[in-house]
């Protein structure tokens, strides 16, 4: 029975131990848990105090608002971004119509023999510059002859009836013979010498040598300075009067033409400066209008225009297709931009403006341009600066910091 009473006694003892470190436990357990969410708790209270990043503890990180591109100055500078003021500015607005470069038909020439004959020798190419009275060709021509021997006929003939004149002359003041003989002869040399010029001008209406040695050989020169646009001629070749064998241009201008539809006749009047752009490459120059077409065309509904381009370099060639810019109107706009600035977010037009080193896309209105600069119709105030050039940087940076944020 003692020992019984001893054996309880200790199993007591035991659980109740047991049951105090229990409990000692779960009070500790208590208050570190309580020490850590007061440790969280003034965190959160230092960040919303806005506390310097430095100061915060690791864990906590600030965010560029979604619409906002941070770029320091030496960033942009690297980037290219040239930023620029929201300014008035002065805008003519111009229409543009599809045109293409021809030659001068001013200063155009298609060379003809006007004689049938043989080429003997051709001594240009084509694409080669010639001057003024350069020898282009030499032709054998029977026609040519014909009219040199008529020639040489009707000068040894004027030659006899001079001496015939003279003979009677003397003859008629020594009273040996009548003056009716005297009066013959002078007639004579009068016809004569009408049928000797009437020789030499075909020749020269042929544009032909009158001092050849041979009487067949006919050589043709070039009218003025200019290129040979087109050769239709070989050595050996027989050609008819009329057939064009050069075709040589002065390409120090050319010529641009344009059709202008009904409803922008009004917009072009002769003398007018307009910009004239290629198409198939970088370059651009001025020219003047110098004709437009009295009539408009029945299906087309448009009217023929003529602008002349000084072509010193010979860079508008014949054939090139250009844009030609007319000048609409020219007014003075309260706030414009530079056309490089605007980008397209979804379906707005924007601009992003520089805040501090922050840029924020600003949606914009556009109104009448340049091709330069573009006007703004909403609100934007004068004086604020934006990105003019290299804005598309922005916009990659923006679309990037999107799809980390979407991520």
């Amino acid at each position: 029975m003692p020992m019984r009473g001893i054996g309880n006694y200790h199993g007591r003892s035991s659980l109740a131990a047991i049951a105090a470190v229990l409990v000692v436990g779960v009070a500790v357990g208590a208050m570190i848990l309580s020490m850590e969410r007061g440790k969280g708790s003034q965190k959160d209270d230092d960040a919303a105090k806005g506390k310097p990043a430095s100061e915060q503890p690791a864990s906590v990180v600030t965010a560029t608002p979604a619409n906002e591109v941070t770029i320091d100055d030496a960033q942009v500078k690297a980037a290219g971004i040239e930023i620029a003021a929201a300014a008035p500015a002065r805008i003519a607005s111009v229409v543009q119509f599809p045109g293409e470069v021809q030659l001068n038909d001013d200063r155009t020439v298609h060379v003809v023999p006007r004689v049938a004959g043989v080429a003997e020798s051709v001594s240009v190419a084509t694409g080669q510059a010639v001057h003024k009275g350069q020898l282009l060709v030499i032709f054998s021509s029977q026609q040519i002859s014909e009219q040199r021997s008529a020639l040489q006929s009707a000068e040894r003939h004027l030659e006899h009836v001079q001496m015939v004149l003279q003979r009677e002359k003397r003859l008629w003041e020594q009273r040996v013979s009548a003056e009716q003989d005297y009066l013959e002869a002078q007639h004579a040399v009068e016809e004569a010498e009408i049928r000797r010029d009437n020789a030499v001008q075909k020749l020269r209406a042929l544009g032909v040598s009158l001092s050849a040695k041979a009487l067949n050989r006919f050589e043709l020169f070039a009218p003025y300075d200019g290129v040979i646009v087109e050769r239709n001629l070989s050595v050996g070749e027989a050609v008819k009067e009329d057939a064009p064998i050069f075709t040589i241009a002065d390409l120090s201008t050319v010529w641009v033409e344009v059709s202008i539809p009904a409803k922008d006749l009004p917009l072009v009047r002769v003398g007018d400066k307009v910009k004239v752009r290629a198409t198939a490459f970088d370059a651009e120059t001025t020219g003047t209008i110098a004709f437009i077409g009295a009539l408009v065309g029945e299906q087309t509904r448009m009217a023929k225009a003529r602008i002349v381009v000084a072509n010193s370099k010979g860079l508008w060639r014949p054939g090139l297709f250009v844009n030609v810019e007319v000048k609409a109107t020219d007014a003075l706009v309260p706030v414009a931009i530079k056309n490089d600035a605007l980008q397209s977010l979804g379906t707005q037009q924007v601009i992003f403006v520089r805040d501090g080193k922050h840029f924020v896309p600003r949606p914009v209105t556009t109104g009448r341009t340049d091709g330069k600069y573009i006007e703004i119709t909403n609100e934007l105030a004068p004086g604020t600066r934006y990105a003019a050039a290299n804005s598309y940087v922005i916009k990659s940076e923006l679309a990037k910091q999107a799809s980390e944020d979407g991520n």
